[in-house]
């Protein structure tokens, strides 16, 4: 069972303060590096929101752990299993789409893998990702349009795009019909370059 928008919400908090108490950090430090406000900071650890998936990317680029680290539990041995349904939901749209963060590796070379519904109507906008960020996807059912830095790709079934992530991007459902896709994320050197600074 995909877990609850609280629970999640909770689990979040948690890992943000654990990883800024570990780097001894205030919660102005942590808001600067993320370039987000002290007031979502403190909402974040209190899991009193639910923040974007941008959000979520901005502070996982901050503390250089990888956006996987923030929504999935530490891996206790080297092999994970997550099972259907268990993935985190991330995003979710007004019609009912969403955007389910399935699995994730570690930093420093972070890959994560989604699952993405959209409903008739939908769109998911992207910031643009660190630099080197590659993208991913292919469609498993329904069409969608992929924008990519100003340029529009229409995707059906089976076709797949690959693209760098570091620009603006987003996802749309312009169809009426039901679209699901695959993405696969890869972040390079996450947290390296505040290490090597």
């Amino acid at each position: 069972m995909v877990t609850k928008a609280e629970d999640l919400a909770q689990a979040i908090g948690e890992r943000v303060r654990r990883e800024r108490r570990e780097r001894q950090w205030t919660l102005d430090r942590l808001a600067a590096a993320a370039g987000i406000s002290r007031r979502m900071v403190v909402n974040i650890e209190q899991g009193a929101t639910n923040p974007s998936v941008g959000t979520l990317l901005r502070l996982s680029d901050a503390l250089g752990i990888g956006l996987p680290a923030l929504v999935e539990p530490p891996a206790t041995t080297p092999v994970k299993l997550i099972r259907q349904g268990e993935g985190a939901v991330l995003w979710s749209g007004e019609a009912g789409g969403r955007g389910v963060l399935v699995a994730g590796t570690e930093s420093p070379d972070v890959v994560e893998l989604w699952d993405w519904t959209l409903c008739p109507g939908e769109r998911h906008a992207s910031e643009a990702h660190a630099a080197g960020t590659r993208e991913l996807l292919q469609v498993i059912e329904g069409r969608i349009t992929v924008e990519v830095d100003g340029e529009v790709y229409a995707l059906s079934i089976g076709d797949a795009l690959t693209f760098t992530g570091d620009v603006p991007h987003a996802y749309a459902n312009t169809g009426d019909a039901l679209a699901r896709f695959g993405l696969a994320v890869f972040e390079p050197r996450v947290g390296l370059a505040a290490v090597e600074s």
